[in-house]
């Protein structure tokens, strides 16, 4: 069955139209207070949101259709999207719900759920809500009417569980780091978790007005904390995005580091105190310089699709723990049920605190591959799976690359564009390579 609303990751639009209404948003609480009825008697829901102006007007809604069906709401005011998650499982709740549009600009807003257990729900809970709201309301009577009550302290809560995955024999007295939030939802959490850890803090990104989250700050938009830190002679930078489950994390150097470097240095870290790792998750994106270095040290490595939700999906299903894409979703499920800007960012400097090495020390010898990505223009109808010319090309840069490169060519999911990519130990060769596939597939 397909869905007409939810994506990859909840629902996401532009405010004010298709789902990002205020009637929409008062239907679907309604549906998913339904769907939770069924199983439950008195169900209780956990609204957070980040510091968007829209969430006011979704968070009204949301509370509307919950308590039009019997279910009672606690609400956080801005948290960041793993905080809602952990919340929700903390108090044994059934549904945690954030509103938020990550890293996309303030004129976009969305929602997204989390279980019981602060994981994501699966496609199939997610059609069930969709054929509740094709029937009417069933407004409950007045006597069963949920109540709606402010949850206190939620932040300070948030606080203390991101500081306890970092470990007690350690601190982060002397480091100087600069903290970027985006303007976001952890513009009142990230800085107090680094503070209280010990380090000097300098905060960038931290003054949310409502309309300038992910605005030339965060992890969408790292010059900015690359600038500060070089301004402040900074240690180290870290930037989240919006809903503060991505990180991008910049050296005294200024060198920026990406997801699949960091989830390597995780790995490693994990390593070295003989902990068992029995292999990690990347994406079909993943630097290939990433899953070499991996394999050398004996840990297995599997791509899953673009997306935390489908690193999630292939961690779950073979057991194991650490997992991460280039853009900074990095998962440590030992630590968290789902992806955690802070607490990732806590693993790295950890590490780095604990080998007594810089991060670029830790990195040593781990070379990106560079890539190249061409995107070529399909004709209508066209299939590109059924072009033999590309085929045979494929196989043949397949055979030049060996063990030295790779080749991934996927078609765009919203607009007629094959998005050819080619990565090896070669930047001349990558260039190369991808130009000749992209020629085949014109052809």
């Amino acid at each position: 069955m397909s869905r007409n609303y939810f994506g990859t990751d909840g629902i996401r639009g532009t405010v004010g139209q298709g789902a990002i209404t205020a009637d929409f948003m008062l239907r679907i609480g309604h549906a998913v207070g339904r769907v939770l009825r069924a199983s439950e008697t008195r169900p209780t829901v956990l609204i957070g949101k980040d510091t968007r102006i829209s969430g006011y007007m979704i968070e009204s809604a949301l509370e509307a259709g919950f308590t039009s069906a019997g279910v009672d709401v606690l609400m956080t005011g801005p948290l960041p999207t793993p905080g809602v998650a952990y919340m929700t499982r903390a108090l044994r709740l059934s549904l945690g719900v954030v509103i938020s549009a990550s890293h996309n600009p303030f004129e976009d807003n969305g929602i997204k759920f989390f279980s019981a257990r602060g994981e994501k729900l699966p496609d199939a809970w997610e059609q069930q809500v969709e054929s509740e709201l094709e029937k009417p309301a069933q407004w409950v009577d007045s006597a069963r009417l949920g109540k709606v009550r402010k949850l206190e302290d939620a932040r300070g809560r948030y606080i203390e569980f991101c500081k306890s995955t970092f470990s007690n024999d350690l601190s982060l007295k002397g480091l100087k780091i600069v903290v970027d939030a985006a303007h976001g939802a952890a513009s009142r959490v990230a800085p107090n978790v680094f503070h209280e850890l010990g380090a000097e803090v300098i905060e960038i990104g931290c003054s949310p007005d409502g309309l300038n989250i992910n605005a030339g700050f965060g992890a969408t938009a790292p010059a900015a904390l690359v600038a500060a830190v070089k301004e402040h002679h900074a240690d180290y930078g870290v930037a989240l995005d919006g809903d503060a489950d991505r990180l991008q994390l910049v050296d005294a150097a200024g060198r920026l580091y990406n997801g699949d470097e960091l989830l390597f240095v995780m790995v490693a870290d994990r390593l070295a105190q003989a902990q068992s790792v029995p292999g990690a998750v990347g994406t079909l994106m993943t630097n290939m310089a990433v899953e070499v270095a991996l394999k050398e040290r004996g840990i297995d490595f599997v791509r899953a699709k673009v997306g935390d939700r489908y690193i999630l999906e292939e961690l779950a299903a073979r057991g194991w723990q650490l997992g991460g894409e280039g853009s900074g979703h990095l998962l440590a499920l030992d630590k968290h049920t789902t992806g955690d800007g802070i607490v990732s960012a806590l693993q790295i400097l950890q590490a780095v605190r604990r080998s007594g090495q810089s991060l670029a020390e830790l990195l040593h010898g781990v070379t990106l591959f560079p890539q190249t990505l061409i995107n070529v223009r399909l004709a209508e109808g066209s299939d590109w799976k059924k072009n033999a010319s590309l085929a045979a090309m494929q196989e043949r840069v397949t055979r030049e690359l060996g063990g030295d490169g790779r080749i991934l060519i996927r078609a765009s999911g919203t607009e007629p564009v094959l998005r050819v990519m080619v990565e090896a130990r070669d930047a001349a060769v990558a260039r190369r390579c991808a130009e000749q596939l992209s020629d085949a597939a014109r052809g």
